[in-house]
């Protein structure tokens, strides 16, 4: 599944109507009796009251389709025009007219206030949203912003479905530039929209879903259009990497996990426990020497690799014992509990030039310290992962966090393409992009991953998966998809308060268990 911004949907649906002669209208109407079979499902009978408020434009349209139909059904339904009927054009005024011409009643909401619509809207079950759509350019003029205000006082109490996007929402970057609606659910055609997926965009959209309407979703690539792809649970499971049933330890891998410090001992033992659970045939711990009784007592399932330190922080006599052990490891994470010390830049150059052709994940701090090293990334085959959150990801390009945030797909896909890496861009929606310029967005999670250690987890899975032969994209894929999935799963069994890295770890041994069974 993709998800495509305004244009892109624009040209996706020229096609389907000039090469593949399927007209606008009709495709009009495939979208309104998706939305209306949608609305009936949420209707406790049908004297519920549903009230449809439609725009001008081609999301107009679809409102008048969903409000016929549901008239056609005997549901109690109100138009409510939010527009001069005499802006009305194009597609939207044929379905408009047709409307008309069979004397169904609407309302002309164009002249009146907002504390009129709050009357009606009182005694309804459902509101349609279909005031705006897709073509929403900058912020949402009066007095439509007016309205959409009033629609939200009932965001708590009352089902809103949006048609295609909430009315207000940038289809190509999620922003909510005054207002928008703030939908239960929302109803999208052939594919998600950018804009569910970045800035504020999923705290509008609530639950989504995208329809068939007749536009066939082959047309992106007949188009050769460049789209993101939404990361569902078919391809999650299908990127988990295959056991073989009569496999042994060395069937499956090694991972060596290198991190630590007095400050942060328990990041790199989230990291190396989540990596035996989930499949790898062996995990070695390596630590500050100093640090290593405490992580030896609570580690029994890791092999242990004490490293030189000074002060709990690994030293130069550390890269020396690496230099003659790295050969042995299949994937390898670096950076969780690292924490910074005053020559660490120095170490990381000198670790990075020891790597042969296993794959590298660099998380935490170990990505503080690259930031002055990124030149060496593109000579290293491709075998290199970065896993910043927001914050890391604007240190590394000199920039904000803000501006890291507001362009997320373009941020990632432009730095893997700069220096040859896999970059996972953490966040609510993370964003994977690789060096061959493919883009994936995971759709789920949410803040029950929001505590110390949860990177930690995901660092550990990855490496896992890597270190099973997954391909280092497909291992991203499983997972991103595998550690929300598990904080989802864990949230209801302990709230979104209380999902410990531990638990999230046991939430992802039943995931994998789910999906590989």
């Amino acid at each position: 599944m993709y998800a495509a911004g305004q244009k892109d949907m624009q040209m996706i649906d020229q096609f389907t109507i000039e090469q593949l002669g399927l007209p606008g209208p009709v495709l009009m109407e495939n979208a309104g009796f998706r939305v209306a079979e949608e609305v009936m499902k949420h209707l406790s009978h049908k004297q519920s009251k549903v009230i449809v408020l439609a725009g001008s434009g081609n999301n107009g349209g679809d409102g008048f389709v969903v409000a016929r139909r549901l008239y056609d059904s005997g549901i109690n339904v109100q138009l409510c025009l939010m527009v001069n009927p005499d802006r009305i054009k194009g597609d939207a005024r044929v379905h408009f007219d047709v409307y008309i011409n069979r004397e169904l009643p609407f309302v002309d909401f164009s002249e009146k206030s907002p504390e009129n619509l709050s009357l009606l809207l009182e005694g309804a079950d459902v509101i349609v949203d279909a005031i705006l759509g897709t073509g929403v350019q900058g912020p949402v003029r009066k007095p439509i912003d007016e309205m959409i205000a009033t629609v939200n006082q009932y965001s708590e109490e009352k089902m809103i479905l949006a048609v295609d996007i909430p009315s207000g929402i940038g289809s190509d970057n999620g922003r909510a530039e005054s207002t928008a609606v703030k939908a239960t659910k929302t109803i999208t055609f052939v594919f998600p929209k950018k804009g569910f997926f970045l800035n504020q965009g999923p705290a509008y959209i609530g639950e989504w879903e995208a329809v068939d309407i007749s536009v066939p979703v082959t047309n992106a690539e007949k188009l050769d259009l460049y789209l993101p792809s939404v990361i569902t649970k078919d391809l999650a499971k299908t990127s988990i990497p295959a056991r073989i049933p009569q496999g042994h330890k060395g069937t499956f891998g090694h991972v060596l996990v290198i991190g630590g410090s007095r400050p942060y001992i328990g990041a790199p033992m989230f990291t190396a426990k989540t990596a035996i659970h989930t499949g790898s045939g062996l995990v070695t711990l390596a630590i500050p020497e100093s640090l290593y009784p405490v992580a030896a007592s609570q580690n029994p399932e890791s092999l242990m690799l004490p490293l030189p330190d000074k002060d709990g922080h690994l030293n130069d006599e550390a890269l020396d014992v690496l230099s003659r052990k790295l050969d042995q490891f299949d994937s390898i994470a670096i950076g969780p509990g690292l924490s910074r010390f005053p020559n660490g830049k120095a170490w990381m150059s000198a670790f990075l030039r020891l790597l042969q052709d296993q794959h590298l994940i660099v998380d935490a701090d170990g990505l503080y310290f690259l930031q002055d090293e990124l030149d060496i990334l593109p000579r290293l085959n491709g075998n290199v992962i970065l896993t910043p959150h927001p914050g890391e990801m604007a240190r590394l390009l000199g920039t904000t966090v803000k501006k890291v945030e507001e362009n997320r797909i373009n941020v990632a896909w432009n730095f893997a393409h700069k220096y040859k890496v896999y970059l996972l861009l953490k966040g609510h929606r993370s964003v994977i992009a690789t060096p061959d310029k493919d883009i994936f967005i995971n759709p789920i999670g949410h803040d029950a991953l929001s505590k110390g250690g949860s990177g930690d987890v995901l660092t550990g899975l990855i490496a896992s998966f890597l270190a099973q032969k997954a391909a280092p994209h497909k291992a991203l894929i499983a997972a991103v998809y595998l550690h929300a999935k598990a904080g989802e799963h864990q949230a209801g069994e302990w709230s979104r308060y209380g999902v410990t890295p531990t638990e999230l770890t046991i939430g992802i041994k039943k995931e994998l268990r789910d999906l590989t069974e």
